[in-house]
């Protein structure tokens, strides 16, 4: 999941803002007033390999927390558990071969390996 938000980060940076802000200036009705902008995140992340293939590996997961938010849209919090399942599936899902990323592990740490993903996204 982290190399999906470092892409939000990286290209929608200015969507992603104003959505935030949106969603901390209207915590009871967000989903109403929030709506444009969140569609303007969805729409500049979806053309993003990385971003379409947690999508389509994870979309089960994805699907059901959209759906508890739409239910509990006065307590989002309440959907920490669905949260909790998406970014597990989006931790799981293999990049190899999607645009030019690859999984590097740090054997320096001497309890354990620590993985990382790093992507070259400048031909995106």
């Amino acid at each position: 999941m982290q190399v999906a938000m470092d892409i939000t980060t990286k290209y929608c940076h200015k969507e992603m803002e104003s959505y935030g802000q949106c969603v901390a200036s209207h915590p009871s009705t967000w989903q109403q007033h929030c709506q444009d902008l969140k569609m303007k995140v969805a729409q500049c992340t979806s053309s993003h390999p990385v971003i379409q293939k947690i999508r389509t590996d994870c979309s089960k997961e994805f699907t059901e927390f959209e759906h508890c938010l739409l239910e509990n849209q006065n307590s989002p919090t309440s959907c920490s558990v669905h949260v909790a399942r998406f970014l597990g599936c989006a931790e799981t899902v293999d990049l190899a071969g999607v645009g030019e990323c690859s999984l590097i592990v740090d054997q320096s740490s001497a309890r354990s390996p620590q993985p990382s993903i790093f992507c070259d996204y400048t031909n995106f």
